[in-house]
């Protein structure tokens, strides 16, 4: 299990031009080698750096199935859903196919939501064994949770679904769909970018901390595969690893 990729960056625009430079980089080489792009996506700062670039980029856009690392159980009406937000900002920019974007059904239950989800990972991914996605793009949140795996909280250990339901989400709103870690830890590539001095304690936290207990970001290991940080000044500052920075 390789240790985290580190890049630390000048500014908050290198950093999102350096994150769609891989996701474009990753996309290319997946489909050039296996014909097919799989990608989780995730809401926040990392779908505003996404939507500013990628309507711009070059690749071939049939290729890529597009997957949602978590969302928000909530009508795609509501500001809230990341979803939407992509469909809105880059989606609706580039020739994707609708039948190629995977969104979460917000007219069932969430535990129905998240069983139908495994049906679409299968559409994709089938039979039994765990998806392997070509790149997952990351959150984190400022108590270091990811996707909708927040600290101390039962889904962290859970190991037997690759999607699951939450419905007492410490972050509004409560209902919410996340993929697992068997399936984060299954990816060819991981990849976080965080910007800002605000979010250099929980940086070095989850990059450096030595609790018993690591936070749900601090967990994300693939293991046959790897997982890269991209930061800025402000976010990298108090890291003293300066060995594994790039």
């Amino acid at each position: 299990m390789a240790s985290p990729i580190i890049k630390v960056l000048d500014t908050e625009s290198d950093v999102s031009k350096q994150l769609c430079q891989l996701v474009i980089t990753r996309a290319n080489l997946a489909v050039k080698e296996k014909g097919i792009f799989t990608i989780g996506l995730s809401g926040g700062s990392a779908a505003k750096m996404l939507c500013a670039a990628l309507p711009e980029a070059t690749t071939d856009w049939s290729k890529w199935r597009v997957f949602f690392c978590d969302e928000r159980h909530v009508p795609f009406d509501n500001p809230e859903c990341t979803f939407s937000f992509y469909k809105n900002n880059l989606m609706s920019k580039v020739p994707l196919s609708d039948e190629h974007i995977f969104p979460l059904n917000p007219n069932v239950t969430v535990a129905e939501a998240a069983d139908l989800y495994i049906e679409k990972l299968r559409s994709v991914f089938p039979g039994n064994s765990l998806p392997r996605f070509d790149l997952l793009v990351l959150g984190m949140g400022p108590d270091g949770h990811t996707c909708s795996l927040f600290p101390g909280h039962p889904l962290l250990n859970e190991t037997s679904r690759i999607t699951a339901a939450i419905s007492d989400s410490p972050k509004p709103p409560p209902c919410r769909v996340t993929l697992t870690y068997p399936v984060i830890n299954n990816a060819a590539c991981a990849v976080f970018a965080s910007c800002g001095a605000a979010k250099a304690d929980i940086v070095q936290q989850v990059l450096e901390g030595k609790s018993e207990e690591p936070l749900p970001a601090a967990r994300v290991k693939p293991t046959n595969g790897e997982v890269i940080w991209i930061l800025d000044k402000g976010a990298a500052a108090k890291l003293t690893s300066a060995n594994q920075k790039l």
